[in-house]
């Protein structure tokens, strides 16, 4: 059993360098060291507070999400009161990695650290290696070194696709890729490790706190542990209906609940519905419970058939809906209608077997959510039946063929009245709320202002991780790039040419630009509905009161 947190004023202040909001929900934690972030977050992932979600550490930040203001509040005073000289105190598996050394930038680590291509792969099998922090996507750890030989600058120019495997340096961490992505880091090797796998009990392989040794090898690469992990377990069975049959998915439908929260440690994102409130509206009026799986229909286009008698509610974005009758009437429906019907958007309606309803191109308005009473089935991933299109979690976007099982509705539920679903208007801007930082520091106050007055235009290469935006390039006050840290869901961010990225529900969990407002947490249901060509204009507001932070640090 791990003691009680450390609580000593004096020392808290020693360690901690500041603390800055991260819009209405979150907190992001400056510290002085590695040791002190790792002391933090093993202090808050051993003792919860109320209200905590996620806590995700990183280079010298540790960000702390919750689940209301409030707890945003209480989690900034209980961290100022910790010791976070306290050396962490966490659980570690010793997991050993067969290493193939043959990677693309051997030769030049080996120039990079003035040693030959042996005495890189003697440097880096000769040390254990500990798991600090998870990175940007599901299974990638951050791992830190006995020595500081082998630290290497990154990439000048990162590759579009490192493949999965792939055994990497890049500043003072190693690492490997669990699947193919875009990456700067230098690549050393290659392993048939499975760094994340949803079969295992702990999909994980390296889990922070963990120690990696890493041993080379001529042949095919594997992986033991040294300690038993378990084989996962499988989904539980349902009891379902014949459900539903997609014929057409449209541009993108996918399956969506209320996500996944509370796995950003192990670099997995919430997902879950980009427009929660329609989801909700959509599960209250078919009978469900506001959680169930629905699906989320990108700009209309999706058909579906359905297998057996249905209650369907469509809410969200404004479709027309259009239910037809089967092809050919089968046995006992000779009394049902024949005739085409219009049923209206956020109310409940029948779907008898074999009827069609094909949801139209929005008029407002961009995503609609299909609620199906009983809720969609299926197997579950971390808890969740949403499709996380960053990680690749959860099942695949929809495709034509595609049988949706459907879960036998909670006894006494029953379907509910009409609701209305607020859209934006596409001929004015769509005002949404931030809180400045954490990182405005690194803007002038004059650039702050522009980012805040000019109106910024939706742009087609938006999607579920964010909404990219075009208007006047923002310019930074600092040169220098900024160590990854955790971001949240509504985070705004600014790459170097200076266009805005509003995070979305599929956003990663760490980001090494810096964020320069955060949209509030009751605002980001209407970034959802917003398609291209549409504007946005942002206002600042102030996040509940927190603790004085200063304005800039050493660390930033």
């Amino acid at each position: 059993m791990s003691a009680q947190p450390h609580e000593t004023q004096t020392a808290a202040h020693a360690a901690l360098i500041g603390i800055r909001p991260a819009g209405d929900r979150a907190i992001l934690a400056e510290l002085p060291s590695l040791d002190a972030v790792l002391s933090l977050q093993a202090q808050l992932t051993a003792h919860p507070q109320p209200g905590q979600v996620d806590v995700i550490a990183a280079a010298c930040t540790v960000l702390i999400t919750t689940d209301s203001p409030r707890a945003a509040q209480a989690l900034a005073t209980h961290v100022r009161r910790l010791d976070l000289e306290a050396p962490a105190e966490t659980a570690s598996t010793l997991v050993t990695i067969d290493v193939v050394y043959d990677g693309e930038d051997l030769d030049e680590v080996a120039t990079l650290t003035g040693l030959d291509r042996g005495g890189v792969v003697a440097a880096h099998t000769g040390q254990l290696w500990t798991a600090a922090f998870a990175g940007f996507a599901p299974g990638f750890a951050y791992l830190t070194g006995q020595d500081s030989s082998l630290e290497v600058p990154r990439r000048r120019s990162p590759r579009t696709a490192v493949p999965a495997g792939a055994v990497a340096l890049g500043g003072a961490y190693s690492a490997v890729y669990p699947r193919q992505s875009p990456g700067g880091w230098q690549l050393i090797g290659r392993t048939d490790a499975a760094m994340w796998d949803l079969g295992r009990e702990g999909p994980a392989l390296v889990r922070p706190g963990d120690t990696v040794r890493f041993n080379a090898i001529r042949a095919q690469a594997t992986v033991t542990h040294h300690q038993q992990t378990g084989t996962g377990k499988a989904p539980s069975e349902e009891q379902a209906t014949e459900g539903l049959a997609v014929r057409k998915p449209g541009l993108q439908s996918t399956i969506q609940d209320l996500g996944r929260p509370g796995y950003a440690s192990l670099g997995v994102s919430s997902a879950g519905a980009m427009d929660r409130g329609a989801l909700r509206r959509a599960n209250r009026l078919v009978g469900n419970g506001e959680g169930d799986a629905g699906i989320e229909v990108l700009f209309g286009g999706l058909e579906l058939e359905a297998l057996s008698d249905q209650v369907l509610a469509v809410t969200g974005a404004a479709v027309p809906l259009e239910v037809t009758p089967p092809d050919e009437p089968r046995d006992g429906d000779e009394k049902r209608t024949t005739a085409v019907r219009h049923p209206a958007c956020d109310a409940p309606f029948a779907l008898l077997a074999g009827e069609r309803l094909t949801v139209g191109t929005p008029t407002a308005g961009l995503r609609s959510y299909v609620g199906v009473r009983g809720g969609l089935g299926g197997p579950e991933a971390l808890g969740s039946r949403s499709t996380d299109t960053m990680s690749g979690i959860g099942p695949e976007p929809l495709q034509a063929g595609t049988i949706l099982p459907v879960r036998t509705p909670a006894p006494g539920s029953i379907v509910g009245h009409p609701e209305v679903s607020p859209l934006p208007d596409r001929d004015e801007a769509t005002v949404l709320r931030v809180v400045p930082g954490p990182r405005q520091d690194w803007f002038s106050d004059e650039t702050l202002q522009d980012f805040l007055k000019q109106e910024w235009t939706v742009t087609p290469q938006s999607n579920r991780i964010g909404l990219r935006l075009n208007g006047h390039a923002l310019t930074r006050n600092r040169d220098g790039e900024l160590a990854s840290e955790g971001t949240v869901r509504g985070a705004v961010q600014v790459p170097p040419e200076g266009q805005p990225v509003l995070f979305l529900s599929d956003h990663p969990v760490t980001g090494g630009y810096p964020v320069i407002a955060v949209v509030v947490h009751a605002d980001l249901d209407k970034a959802a509905q917003l398609p291209p060509g549409t504007t946005v204009r942002f206002a600042s507001t102030l996040p509940a009161e927190l603790p004085e932070t200063p304005k800039e640090s050493s660390h930033a």
